[in-house]
């Protein structure tokens, strides 16, 4: 990274069909970012429900406590392709910074969102 100069709206995404091909192989690992009533209402198939305003601790935790409260297995910092995704991008993107700045090299923001997967998917 030249400087530290990295703009502040910038995080790698991926795209609906990206998604779709490494969903169908495993290969994501997805984390759905919006609020526990909005996940509860519908979300993405696999995805895991760490509302944005707890990630930051929830990608601090030991793994043990992650799982403990979470149900699931904590990501790991070189997971591939840890997807964040919200309802319509600015919280996904938010994540993903998050994350970024945590040391998960494999996060991305899943641009098109929640919203573009119920047009598209739902």
């Amino acid at each position: 990274m030249a400087g530290g100069s990295r703009a502040p709206s910038s995080a790698p995404t991926v795209s609906l069909p990206e998604l779709r091909s490494l969903l169908a192989s495993g290969r994501a690992r997805l984390i759905d970012v919006r609020s526990r009533e909005e996940a509860a209402a519908g979300t993405i198939p696999g995805a895991l429900n760490i509302p944005v305003s707890e990630l930051e601790s929830a990608l601090q935790m030991e793994p043990a406590a992650f799982q403990a409260l979470y149900s699931a297995e904590k990501p790991k910092r070189d997971d591939e392709n840890l997807i964040f995704f919200c309802q319509m991008g600015k919280r996904g993107l938010q994540a993903t910074q998050l994350a970024q700045g945590l040391g998960y090299t494999g996060a991305r923001n899943y641009a098109g969102a929640y919203r573009e997967w119920f047009q598209k998917e739902g």
